[in-house]
Parts: C-alpha cells; sequence; structure tokens
C-alpha cells in the first residue's frame, strides 16, 4: 500500500532549524500542508520565508515553546480550533542544556523539552490524529539512549543528583522510545501508528 503525503496536515516541532526545516521543506516540496512549531516567532519566518523560496508552496508558523506546558496547551488549542485532522506529527525539538536547568512548571529542562512537552503536545492532539486515522507520530530519538544502562530512574527523573548534559539527554531519549511503543502499542487499533527514529 502506498502513503501519499500530499494534500495531508503535518507538524513538526522545531521545524524553524537543522534536521527540522529540512524535513519541513521536504515535505512541503511533496505537497503536504505543513505547520512549523517554533518557539521563536523570529526564527519561525526566516524558516518559513525560506521554505517558500525553496518550493514555491508556504507553511504554516505557529508559537510553541515545550519549556512551557501552558504554552504546548495553547498551541493544541489553537492548532485544533483551526484543523479538524492531523496526519502526521513529527516530533522533533531537542535541546541538550550545558548545566542542569528548570522548564517554567519546574522540570529538568532537557528532560522537560525532549520528552514531557512532547508527550503533553501528542495526547492534546490524539482527537486530530483519530479524526485522520492512518495517521502517525514519529518520536526523534537518538542511538544514545543506549548509554542510559540502567533505565531511567524514576526515584530520581529531575536529576538532582549526578546530573550532566549527557546523561539527562540520554534518559529523554530513552524516554522517547518508551513513549513510543506505549503509544502504538495503545493506539494502534485506532489507526495511529507511532516510530522512533535515529536521525
Amino acid at each position: 500500500m502506498t502513503w501519499d503525503i500530499a494534500g495531508r496536515n503535518v507538524i513538526v516541532t522545531g521545524g524553524n532549524s537543522g534536521i527540522g526545516v529540512a524535513t519541513v521543506t521536504e515535505l512541503t516540496r511533496r505537497g503536504a500542508r505543513v505547520t512549523i512549531a517554533s518557539r521563536d516567532r523570529v526564527r519561525g519566518e526566516a524558516a518559513v520565508c525560506a521554505v517558500r523560496e525553496e518550493t514555491g508552496a508556504e507553511p504554516e508558523l505557529r508559537i510553541l515553546d515545550l519549556a512551557d506546558l501552558s504554552s504546548v496547551r495553547a498551541f493544541a488549542q489553537g492548532y485544533r480550533a483551526d484543523h479538524d485532522r492531523l496526519d502526521v506529527l513529527i516530533n522533533n525539538a531537542g535541546v541538550m542544556a550545558g548545566g542542569r536547568r528548570e522548564t517554567v512548571d519546574g522540570f529538568e529542562w532537557t528532560f522537560g523539552v525532549n520528552h514531557l512537552g512532547h508527550f503533553l503536545l501528542t495526547n492534546l492532539l490524539i482527537g486530530c490524529l483519530e479524526a485522520a486515522a492512518p495517521s502517525r507520530v514519529i518520536n526523534l530519538s537518538s542511538e544514545v539512549h543506549h548509554s542510559t544502562k540502567d533505565g531511567l530512574d524514576f526515584d530520581d527523573l529531575q536529576m538532582t543528583r549526578g546530573y550532566s548534559p549527557g546523561k539527562a539527554y540520554s534518559a529523554a531519549k530513552l524516554a522517547n522510545i518508551l513513549f513510543t511503543f506505549e503509544l502504538d502499542r495503545r493506539f494502534a487499533d485506532r489507526g495511529i501508528s507511532a516510530r522512533a527514529v535515529h536521525p
């Protein structure tokens, strides 16, 4: 069975730079209706212009700060108000802090942005994904998750002890993979498939 992206609604978090903007460009070129989710309006608008110049089509820009769960909720509410379906959600945005810091909501920043923000966003958009079934969720993880030898430390997910940037990043990426497996298990029979990828 072939699956054509043309005319389908796609969200790409962190779609304003790096892998994200490359993904937006190619999907737009193939006829998808892409929404760039960016925390920075200026960088987001620059990405929209670059994609338009490259493809002749213009992606939508919406502001999303994954380090602020109220921003995640506002983004999802706005998207649901304007779009009745979502064919593909690409949870691409990723960060790695140089030192321990916290999100607006008090979570360790790397874990909060890379996992918790995407976890909430995905769950808030499940209705739109169901409406577009068969639909897809793609979580960008990393093979660095292998360095989390003992799995997630559920007694200290916020890494208040023994913090290191690499430890925080690998834990977040392992959480992405675990979330992907569970998402696929719970929603495959409702037409939503989930996959984790190492870019």
